[in-house]
């Protein structure tokens, strides 16, 4: 009889659940992972945007510098020598961006200016032909491949410029200045 005591449950008494798990851990605030990677997320959207403004405002300025090169084409493509003084002008305005002295070089000195923009002699010979055009009145050069070159040297020379090369305050020259008094 004892035995049977002992296997019958109890009546009374407190009734017991089952064991059951602590909640889920809250989504806020993150892990300390998820808020680095938010931080690299968000510097990346701005070094992108940075880099997207950067490279749209440098083919704007360049779209301006085409367009001021077409311009004088489509204004002077029947005058010659005006055509190579716009252009030559052109020309000096962008190498002021290098060389403070640019708009009184001339000759070897002017041509060093040019220089200074990395391009190939064929292309600096075309742009050193309109110093001699825009004083000619039947001046004869071709037009289309001046003002192509022209356009190329203003480009390179923005280009060159916004990489932050630091303009040089005058342009060495290539043969050593004769003096008035020799």
């Amino acid at each position: 009889m004892s035995s049977a005591l002992h296997m019958r449950p109890p009546t009374t008494g407190p009734e017991l659940r089952d064991i059951h798990l602590p909640p889920g851990p809250s989504w806020w605030p993150p892990a300390p992972g998820w808020w680095l990677l938010a931080l690299a997320l968000l510097a990346l959207a701005f070094t992108l945007a940075w880099w997207w403004g950067r490279r749209h405002r440098r083919r704007v300025a360049e779209h301006a510098l085409s367009a001021e090169v077409d311009a004088l084409l489509a204004r002077h493509r029947g005058q010659p020598q005006r055509l190579a003084a716009g252009l030559h002008q052109l020309l000096r305005r962008g190498a002021l961006r290098h060389d403070t002295g640019a708009a009184r070089r001339q000759g070897p000195q002017w041509r060093n200016t040019l220089a200074m923009v990395p391009m190939d002699a064929a292309t600096l010979d075309r742009l050193m032909s309109l110093e001699s055009a825009m004083y000619r009145p039947d001046a004869s050069f071709d037009i289309d491949a001046t003002a192509a070159a022209t356009r190329h040297w203003l480009v390179l020379s923005w280009r060159h410029r916004q990489r932050g090369k630091p303009a040089s305050k005058a342009a060495t020259p290539v043969v050593a200045e004769e003096s008035p008094h020799a």
